[in-house]
């Protein structure tokens, strides 16, 4: 199979623009984790609860993207390198890193426990560790590497039939299971523990890279309005499943894997293959950055952006104005997008580079 290289630009051209959508993708989560703080917390008609939740609903498409740009990527490395070669490479380019900085989220949040519960007559640090470690692996955004490693696995087990059709609609009706639960929950709907919930993406990314060409040339012959109103429309269903869900108490009404987050995710990603290149992003590097950012936004939203904003005594986020939401919000996105960026930056100045990916 031919590779990528210097005398194939068209294949090289679409995985500069597959990084850049990831880059945008990764914009997406840390802006749903800066945004996210509980379900139901404003009353069900109030202004301000539609805003909280077409907020959360505008950034839900990172996750399904990433899965998805993921199968796109490993379609011809699943063909170059041998299933154990591959899982190799996986295991010390990604979850190395991961480990790393899930330990150092795990302890800091340890420090922070024993510092605020050391004197109650309950407090039982082996217990609180293991409940930390528990929450941290299937609950925080480090889920997604052991979902991700298990769905290489699955690919892996069969690779000889990565392109059989029976394949993904084995794959997809494992998903559809996951995303029926969200709105009956006969089992835990939290799309973190939906070990199978995702791989039928990866496998569906695999798939866009067989047939990009002509992927590609159906994208183009669609005018951008098209994937505009694509964009408004699924947008639109999917705040309002959001909406409803909540009216419903449902365990999880902002699941990724609702049937209308699904179709809002592939509308964003449809429009972004359209827009390709996004050229005030490339200072940004998404290549060498992204991984980097998902490994370390989440310890800076919870374990020092509170710190930051403490002396500005501002109100509880129940508590705010509409506008002062959509601010806060926000502004709580570019600090910790930007001291993401530039931790990663500084690291990768040094030796310990690889700790954020390469």
């Amino acid at each position: 199979m031919e590779q990528p290289s210097a005398q194939n630009p068209a294949k090289k051209k679409n995985f500069d623009f597959v990084d850049t959508i990831r880059c945008i993708a990764m914009m997406g989560i840390v802006f749903e984790h800066c945004t996210y703080h509980g379900n139901r917390i404003f009353p069900d008609h109030d202004q301000r609860n539609y805003i909280y939740i077409g907020l959360i609903q505008l950034s839900k498409f990172g996750t399904i993207a990433f899965f998805l740009l993921a199968g796109f990527l490993l379609g011809d490395r699943f063909q170059t390198y041998s299933s154990w070669q591959y899982f190799k490479r996986r295991l010390s380019s990604v979850f190395l890193p991961w480990l790393i900085w899930s330990l150092i989220f795990i302890t800091a949040t340890m420090i922070n426990l024993h510092i605020v519960l050391r004197q109650r007559p309950n407090y039982n640090f082996l217990s609180l560790l293991v409940e930390n470690a528990k929450s941290v692996y299937l609950y925080t955004n480090y889920w997604f590497i052991i979902n991700f490693m298990f769905c290489i696995g699955i690919l892996l087990c069969f690779k000889r039939h990565l392109y059989k059709w029976w394949l993904g609609l084995v794959f997809c009706a494992l998903s559809f299971a996951y995303s029926l639960n969200v709105y009956f929950e006969w089992f835990a709907t939290a799309h973190t523990v939906a070990i199978f919930g995702f791989v039928f993406y990866l496998w569906l990314g695999a798939q866009m890279h067989k047939h990009w060409e002509y992927i590609d040339e159906r994208i183009r012959s669609i005018p951008l309005s098209g994937f505009i109103c694509g964009f408004i429309v699924t947008f639109a269903i999917a705040q309002w499943d959001s909406f409803s869900l909540s009216n419903w108490h449902s365990q999880d009404p902002f699941n990724t894997l609702r049937f209308s987050n699904v179709l809002y995710s592939f509308a964003v990603i449809m429009l972004l293959f359209k827009v390709r290149n996004i050229s005030f992003l490339q200072f940004i590097r998404p290549r060498e950055t992204t991984f980097g950012i998902y490994l370390i936004h989440y310890i800076l939203i919870i374990r020092l952006l509170p710190e930051l904003l403490r002396p500005l005594h501002l109100p509880p986020f129940a508590a705010m104005s509409a506008g002062q939401i959509i601010v806060f919000v926000v502004v709580r996105f570019f600090i910790i997008y930007s001291i993401t960026l530039l931790l990663i930056k500084l690291i990768a100045m040094t030796r310990l580079r690889w700790i954020v990916g390469r």
